[in-house]
Order: C-alpha cells, then structure tokens, then sequence
C-alpha cells in the first residue's frame, strides 16, 4: 500500500517537475522569440542602425562675434552638449544610486531589478536601467496609457538598451542620458539646467544641487525644485539616502545634507541665449543661403536649429553697445522735445491730417495686431472688436526709462506708441563690406519691426550724392564746376530751396555741401534719371526709384542698409560690396562649412571720381548742412557726410564715413505723419546727425579699436581740385554766392517735392503713407 501511494507521489512529481521545465524552456522560447521578433522589427519599427550610432541630440547653433564673443544661439531646443569629463562625480555617482546600482555590471537590462519589478507589480521600482531609460527618450517616447501599448514599449526599450550597450561605452550612455533629458523651463540637457534651476555650470554644482537634479529625473514636473520646493526637497533627500546606502558618501555628509534647504537660483535661458535682435532674420537669410549650397554641394542637409553650427559674424559685440547706446541717448532726449511740442496738438502725434485720417491710421495698425487676429477667429464682429479695443487694460508701455504698467485701452496704446521716435543705424567696414553694428529700433522687447532693412522711407537730401556723382561720372564735371543758383522749372516741377534765396552761381562742393535744391535740378535735368537710376541700381540699391526728376531731391522710397551700402561705395574707392554680416560657418565638429568669399564685388567707378565724393561731402561737414559735428569736437581727421530731410520733417538722415568705416542713421517715427512742426528740430542734422556723433566718439576713445582721427582718404594721383577759387567777373554775382552762404549753412534742405509728387503719374499726395503703419 504504502509502495503504491509512494509510486503515485513520484508520478505526480515527475509530470509537475516535467510540465514545470516544459513550461520553463516553453517561457524562455517565447521571450527568445519575442527578443528575436522584436529586434528585427515584427513587433514595431525600431530605429536603423544610422539613428543608433547617431541618436537625435538637437543642438542649436552659436553665434559668435568678431572677436569671439559669444551672442547667442538659434535653437529649437535650448541644449548645450557636456561631456563626460565635466559631470561631477557626485551627479554621477547619484544617478547610479539612484536609478541603477548595477548599472556598471549589467549590459543593457538588469535581471534582479526586472524581476523584483515584476513580482512587486512595480511597487518597488520599474525596474528599468539608465540604458532602458536613455532608449526611451531617444527612441520610444513618452509612456503609452494603454498597459498593452506600454508593454510593447517595453519590449523594444528592451532591445534598443541591449542595442545601446553594444555600441557605447557606460561613460557614453550616462553622458548622453543626461545631455537629452528635458529638466522643464526650456532646459534640455543637464548643462542648460544647472544654468536654469542654480545659475551654475554643471561643473560648478554641489552635492545637494547634484542630488535635485537627479531626483528630477523621476518626474521633473512633480518634483521640480522651482513649483514644489518640499517635494523637491522630499525627493533630494531619498537621492542622499540612497548615495549613503551604497556608500557614495559617508553617514556625516548624509546628515549634513539632510537639512539643508533647496536653494536656486531660477533663470530662464531662452532670452539670455537667444539671439532676439534685429539683424537676426538678415542673418538667418545668409546663413540658409549658405547652407542650401552646401547641401548642393555635398549632399548633406545642416539644420541652423539643431545640427550645432558655430556661426562666425562681423558683428562687434562692443561697436554694438556703443550704437544701442548712441541711439538712446540722443532719442531719449530728442522725445523730450517732441513731446513737449505736442501739448497743445489735439491730434498728437500727427501733424496736418484730419481726426478722419487719423481713425485710418490706427485701424489700419489694429487689423495687424495679434488681439485682433485672435478676436476674428472667435467670430466677434468688427464692431465689438473695436469695442474691446477701447476698453481699458493693464498694459505694459514702453519709455526710456524703462516699462510701465498702467491703465490704458488697446486703441490708445496704439496711437500711444505711434508717438515714439524710432531709429535705424547700421555700421559698415569700407574695404570689406562687413557690417560691425546694427541696430534696427529702440528696443526689441517692445518694437520688433526692423528700421535697418525693412523699413523703405524717403531719403531726401542723402540721395544728392548718387546725383552728383553720376553728372561728375557722365558729364566729366568737377568740385569747381560751377551751376546757376537762379529759379528752375521743368513742365510743371518748380523746386524751391528751403532759405527762399536764389541767384548766382555755386559750384558743385558748395552746391551739395549746402545741399541747394536747384543746383541738384539742374543736374538731374542735364543728365535726367536714366544714368542716375543705372547708377544707384550699380550702388546696390534695388527698390523702386520713380523715373521723375524729383528723385534728385531724394523723392524715392529706399531702405537706410541701401543708402549706407551704396554710400560704402565712395568709402571703399568707386568699388560697391554688398554689406554682408557672415564670416563662415563650422558644424559642430569645426569642419568648415562656409567662408564668406565675396562675389559682388564690382567697380562702379573710378578711384579718383570717389575720391571727389567724399571731398564734396567734406565740405558739408567742415561748413555746409553738417557743420554741427564740430559742437561734438569733430575738428581733426577727415570725415564725409550727407544730411537729409524729407517732407515736413518726417524723416532725418545722416550717412558719415571715415576712412574705414561708414555708418548710417535714419530717425522718424513709424507714421510719416508724426514728425516735429519746425525744420530746425525735424532737419537731419537735429535728428540723426548727434547719434553719429556720440558713436564715433565712443569709437575713438577706445584705444582697442581702429577707428581714430589719424586716419585720412586716399588722394588719386591725377587730383588736383582741393581749391576752388571763384573767378566771376560779376561782382554782383560774387555777393549774391555770400549772401546765399551766409543763409543757407545753418539748415539741411528739406526734400520740398510737393509740386513734383503732386504732378507725377506715379507719386501722389499719399505718397508719405506707404509705410505709415508697420
């Protein structure tokens, strides 16, 4: 019986032990043909082995400055790579304590860790290394919902560990694991984080700082030290305990720690590292070009937002502090002025127009607003919207002595704003044609809108240069040809010199030196607008000029980097090249990419007609419509220049060069229609002229720069007209010269085009309005 009984246990033992390796060897085939199904892909599409040896790590691209500064970066991703070498010992040592102990010991999945994961149903852990960890953020994604989905996740976690493990060392992994995990607040990667959370490199941090970050890593939102500063606390405090576990560090470090409280130091990077700044869409222009040819080329595609491009520019970070500041501290004060002569202006800021016109102007501004584009999707009707936008709100404004926050409705922000005077000013090395500064407006934070490149306004007085230069090119004249000062008409187009006197005859350096509107009428009606227009087109200025003798008086609608560059033109000796901010481009191993190779090149005209240019424009400075530099101690060196004005005021200009570098400054506001009352404060000399001056007075005091008064032009061999004595045998004539000199030296001729817009085909009474609202 008991023999029997005996027999029937073993059976029983025998088909238990017998299903039990058969369920065994059954379990281990199914995870091996799962490992083997998922790896070659039947179970969901994995990455290629390109996309393994190079994981998407998106890096944005630096820019530099001429002399290395850094300026900022265009990403997509603000994340700077670190390498191994930087991580403290400490973060790493607490992200192994942490996430995985074993992690130096295992080859992609942990088996302990697996198994107590599962038969704790996840209670004590995921069981997933840093391995499975870095494949998830690399490769899987976020976490599915679905458990089915999330086991599939798993399953090829799994396998792209494994993967990972065979390709890079341990180093690697925890490198690459820290430089792509997203710590909130735009901070991708461990190094832009230290920044964010402690205004630290990674390098710099200690050991409780080390241990928030990791205890992060769980979850960066639940246990971020910025939102939840007890939880991240909480969570520190268990990255410590568990460093003390596996004796990273001792019991008194431990306590030591424990107390402490969380302290950062919070900074969004996004604005400190992002290049936000005019000539950043100028920029990007040129870095596409290039990058598209480079593609071209060989076949490679770089990305400016990602592919970590080292971007070398013209720009000198130092030249560009002192324009931004050139440009508040004359606007500042010039704002002054003009608000004060608007106290008694019903209509402020506009001059001359109707309220009905006036209504336009600032509906036409609302329609571009983001308020109002957001309004229309809602379906609201114009009515309300209008409605809306004349109720008041807390609103930040813009002053120059910083933001402030008041009661205002949109509708009046508005019009508040048009008030503003804004400017433009771009700064050009003559013989290379890179730009050194620019500033496009006020304040990027407040007006976006560039004032450099973008903005087309007329260019009054600054465009007789172009004008003189094509009759000194076609017509063979020099600085001592002398033209008729009397009354001009041709048809109907009577142009008036803004002083009222007329007579006698001035030669061409007085004539642009005092900037007289007849003379220039003469000129343009002895040559007419054909050679000019070439010219100017020859110059690099591409927007549309009327064919109308008017253009002579600057009628035209051009952009302040058309009128600089072309101005470079006399600077670099007759030779025009295009003002360009690239200087070459590396990827992020520093091959070169590109260096600027400069095809425009070209000679426009002769050494010896530039050299008379910028006598003739010397003359403005030293007596004529620029003469006010000498209050700024402009006395020594040789400086050319050219004023401008256009109608009532509305726009100032100066262009001035020196032997190696041209700057150009454009004033107004963003209507045509605010502008001051008087040409003496609304004169080119008043508006743009001081900006110059206080940059260039920057610029000479530093001994680190090249730019002083020691510096003369280059005089042709074949010049020989520095004097031009009058020879009239009129005596009357010869006091009439005086009397028009005595009058005119004190202001810059004002554009006083009104009968040739009014009786051209192609200019009208509006034609200040084009680019009233921008």
């Amino acid at each position: 019986m008991s023999n029997k009984k005996n027999t029937k246990i073993n059976f029983y033992f025998r088909l238990l032990l017998f299903y039990f390796w058969f369920f065994f060897f059954i379990g281990i085939g199914a995870i091996f043909i799962i490992f083997y199904a998922a790896s070659k892909g039947y179970l969901g599409t994995l990455p290629s082995t390109k996309d393994i040896e190079n994981p998407i790590m998106e890096v944005g691209s630096e820019v530099y400055d001429a002399n290395g500064i850094l300026l900022g970066k265009f990403f997509s991703e603000n994340r700077t790579l670190i390498t191994y070498q930087k991580l403290p010992k400490n973060l790493v040592n607490a992200l192994i304590a942490k996430e995985d102990i074993r992690f130096k010991h295992h080859s992609g999945i942990d088996a302990k860790s697996l198994l107590r994961a599962i038969f704790s149903l996840g209670k004590k852990g995921g069981g997933s290394t840093i391995s499975q960890q870095l494949a998830k953020i690399l490769f899987t994604g976020p976490s599915a919902k679905n458990k089915l989905q999330r086991m599939h996740q798993k399953l090829l976690e799994w396998v792209m560990a494994i993967e990972l493990e065979k390709r890079y060392t341990k180093e690697e992994i925890i490198t690459m694991y820290y430089n792509k995990f997203d710590f909130l607040y735009n901070a991708k990667g461990i190094e832009t984080a230290a920044h964010t959370y402690f205004n630290k490199k990674v390098s710099e941090l200690n050991l409780g700082e080390c241990a928030t970050l990791v205890g992060m890593l769980e979850n960066p939102s639940l246990y971020n030290p910025k939102l939840y500063p007890d939880r991240a606390k909480k969570q520190r405090n268990l990255v410590l305990y568990q460093m003390k576990k596996y004796d990273f560090i001792n019991n008194s470090r431990y306590q030591n720690e424990l107390e402490k409280p969380v302290k950062i130091n919070f900074k969004i990077q996004k604005k400190d590292f992002e290049l936000l700044t005019y000539y950043g869409e100028f920029l990007k222009k040129e870095i596409q070009e290039a990058l598209d040819d480079y593609e071209e080329k060989t076949g490679q595609k770089l990305n400016l937002y990602s592919s970590g491009l080292k971007i070398y520019t013209s720009i000198d970070a130092k030249m560009q502090d002192f324009a931004e500041k050139a440009v508040k501290k004359h606007l500042s004060q010039l704002q002054v002025l003009f608000n004060n002569s608007q106290k008694k202006n019903k209509n402020a800021p506009f001059l001359n127009i109707t309220p009905e016109k006036t209504k336009r102007i600032i509906s036409s501004a609302m329609h571009r607003t983001q308020l109002y584009q957001d309004l229309r999707q809602k379906g609201i009707s114009e009515e309300k919207i209008i409605e809306t936008f004349k109720k008041p709100q807390h609103t930040k404004l813009f002053t120059w002595n910083g933001y402030k926050k008041v009661f205002i409705s949109p509708w009046d922000f508005i019009r508040y704003q048009k008030s503003i005077i804004q400017a433009g000013l771009i700064s050009i090395e003559a013989s290379t044609g890179y730009i050194k500064a620019w500033v496009g407006g006020i304040d990027f934070n407040y007006f976006q809108y560039d004032h450099v490149a973008k903005t087309q306004r007329q260019v009054g007085s600054v465009f007789k240069p172009i004008l003189y230069a094509a009759a000194i090119n076609e017509l063979h004249y020099t600085p001592c040809t002398k033209i008729s000062n009397e009354k001009f008409h041709l048809g109907k187009w009577s142009p008036r010199n803004s002083n009222g006197k007329y007579g006698g005859f001035l030669t061409l350096k007085d004539g642009l030196a005092l900037s007289v509107n007849t003379i220039s009428a003469r000129l343009i009606s002895q040559i007419t607008t054909g050679p000019v227009i070439s010219l100017a087109r020859k110059m690099g200025i591409g927007s549309f000029i009327p064919e109308h003798p008017s253009i002579a008086l600057g009628s035209a609608d051009l952009t302040l980097y058309e009128m600089t560059g072309a101005f470079n033109t006399f600077t670099n000796y007759g030779i025009y090249v295009k003002p360009s901010i690239l200087v070459k481009i590396e990827d992020e191993y520093g091959k070169l990419i590109k260096e600027h190779i400069d095809l425009s090149r070209r000679q426009v005209f002769s050494e010896e007609v530039a050299y008379i240019m910028l006598k003739l424009m010397q003359g403005a400075v030293q007596y004529g419509t620029a003469k006010r530099l000498h209050k700024y101690n402009f006395f020594v060196g040789d400086i050319a220049g050219k004023t401008g004005t256009t109608n009532e005021n509305s726009d100032g200009w100066f262009i001035g060069m020196t032997p190696n570098l041209t700057t150009g400054i454009w004033v107004g506001w963003e209507d045509r229609f605010a502008h001051f009352e008087s040409i003496k404060l609304g004169q080119g000399a008043n508006m743009a002229l001081p900006i110059w001056a206080y940059y260039m007075s920057s610029l000479y005091k530093d001994s680190s720069l090249i730019y002083h008064e020691k510096l003369l032009f280059h005089k042709p061999e074949n010049y020989h007209w520095d004097n031009c004595e009058e020879d009239h045998n009129n005596n009357s004539d010869k006091e009439k010269n005086k009397n028009i000199l005595k009058n005119v030296i004190d202001f810059d001729e004002s554009l006083n085009t009104e009968n040739s817009i009014k009786n051209d085909g192609s200019l009208n009474s509006e034609n200040g309005s084009k680019n009233d609202d921008q």
